[in-house]
């Protein structure tokens, strides 16, 4: 398929992923799927390319979902999979293989994905406020602050980043 066709794919499975995230999540969530969206645009080939279009919607909003705990109560937001795949028209066995194969090409899990995890699911993960300095796990409030200001610009940037001291 051409770039155009790609293009027309992408444009499309945002929209609805963007539908649902205003109506059912947040800001926050579609800005998070949309940068798996353009992951999985920039694969060669793109697996965007095969497939029908409600099923990677559907499997993108499942993924994020995932990594964010979406489908237990005891978070916010908080959502079923039954409800995602109401709103997609799809089914839990092709929406939960779709999401395990993208979870998979990109080696995303609940606890060291920062990219695509909420505020939210940040401030709670304990493994988030934590930092490697010489091969001891610290609290990231211990370090000094110039320290502490290295650390947050790395995450901001996506990047993870260990310390060592002389």
């Amino acid at each position: 398929m051409s770039k155009e066709k790609l293009k027309e794919r992408v444009e499309h499975i945002t929209e609805m992923v963007r539908d649902f995230c205003g109506l059912k999540l947040n800001e926050e969530y579609f800005s998070l799927s949309e940068k798996l969206i353009g992951k999985l645009k920039r694969k060669r080939p793109s697996p965007l390319l095969r497939g029908k279009e409600e099923i990677w919607a559907a499997s993108i909003v499942h993924t994020i979902g995932y990594v964010n705990f979406l489908y237990d109560k005891s978070f916010e937001p908080h959502l079923s999979f039954d409800e995602v795949n109401d709103f997609f028209g799809t089914k839990k066995s092709s929406v939960g293989s779709k999401s395990s194969q993208i979870r998979n090409m990109f080696k995303l899990n609940r606890l060291g994905n920062y990219d695509f995890m909420t505020t939210y699911i940040k401030n709670r993960n304990p493994l988030y406020n934590m930092v490697l300095v010489n091969d001891l796990i610290l609290p990231i409030s211990e370090l000094p602050e110039e320290y502490q200001k290295l650390v947050k610009e790395a995450r901001d940037k996506g990047e993870d980043i260990q310390l060592f001291t002389k």
